[in-house]
C-alpha cells in the first residue's frame, strides 16, 4: 500500500519561497505509469491542482500558478518536491501530494496534508 507523507512547512513570509517535500513509501515514484501531483486547498475553497509529473518525468503545471511552480522528483530518494516562489497570503492553504494511475485520471492516494499559512 502506497503512502505518502508531506513535509511540514507551517508559516511563510510574503514574497518568500515555500518549498514542500512528498516522501513516497510501499511504491516507486518511478513506476509505469503513476502520475504524481500537487494540490492545495485554501481554507473555505475547493481543491486546486498545482501541477504534477508522470513516470516518465514529464511535468504539468497549472497555467495560473507555472510562473510560480517548481515540481520535481527525486528518483533516488523516492520523494516529490514543489517550490512556489513568490508567496502571497492567498497561497494559504492545507497542500497535498496526490498519486493517479495515469495522468488526467482520477487521484486515489493521498497524503494526509499540511497546513501551510503565508503571514508576516
Amino acid at each position: 500500500q502506497v503512502q505518502l507523507q508531506e513535509s511540514a512547512a507551517d508559516l511563510v513570509n510574503p514574497l518568500q519561497t515555500l518549498s514542500l517535500t512528498c516522501t513516497i513509501s510501499g511504491g516507486s515514484i518511478a513506476t509505469n505509469y503513476y502520475y504524481w501531483s500537487w494540490i492545495r486547498q485554501p481554507p473555505g475553497k475547493g481543491l486546486e491542482w498545482m501541477g504534477g509529473i508522470d513516470y516518465s518525468g514529464s511535468i504539468y503545471y497549472s497555467p495560473d500558478l507555472k510562473s510560480r511552480t517548481s515540481i520535481a522528483c527525486d528518483m533516488h530518494k523516492n520523494q516529490l518536491t514543489m517550490q512556489l516562489s513568490p508567496v502571497d497570503p492567498e497561497d494559504t492553504a492545507v497542500y497535498y501530494c496526490a498519486r493517479a494511475p495515469r495522468v488526467s485520471s482520477p487521484f486515489r492516494n493521498w497524503g494526509q496534508g499540511t497546513q501551510v499559512t503565508v503571514s508576516s
